[in-house]
């Protein structure tokens, strides 16, 4: 079992910067694939990056490409997501969420954190 807790949301003007953290209860976060989601407003949960259990793979969706960086500290279970250049489309609640094995795909992730909200004002 892993409870996980989102922190560092909040409002942003356009082009700001925000570091979210994902901090996990448990000894064994660090076997654990994570991931970060987002969901805007009348929209689905989507995708934004993922980082495998050592850290060596991190992939992201286009959209957030060379703008948030992900990354995981095992010794202090938490993850993080940098998020520069923040445009209004990035506005949305967003989560972390942890698996055992790799994945980009929602519905494959065992674990969710509560969400952190996220605003970007033009």
């Amino acid at each position: 079992q892993v409870q996980l807790v989102e922190s560092g949301g909040g409002l942003v003007q356009a082009g700001g910067s925000l570091r979210l953290s994902c901090t996990a209860s448990g000894r064994t976060f660090g076997s654990y694939a994570m991931g970060w989601f987002r969901q805007a407003p009348g929209k689905e949960r989507e995708f934004v990056a993922a980082i495998s259990w050592n850290g060596g793979s991190t992939p992201y969706t286009d959209s957030v490409k060379g703008r948030f960086t992900i990354s995981r500290d095992n010794a202090k279970n938490t993850m993080y997501l940098q998020m520069n250049s923040l445009k209004p489309e990035d506005t949305a609640v967003y989560y972390c969420a942890a698996n055992p094995r790799y994945s980009a795909v929602v519905d494959e992730y065992d674990y969710w954190g509560q969400g952190t909200q996220v605003t970007v004002s033009s």
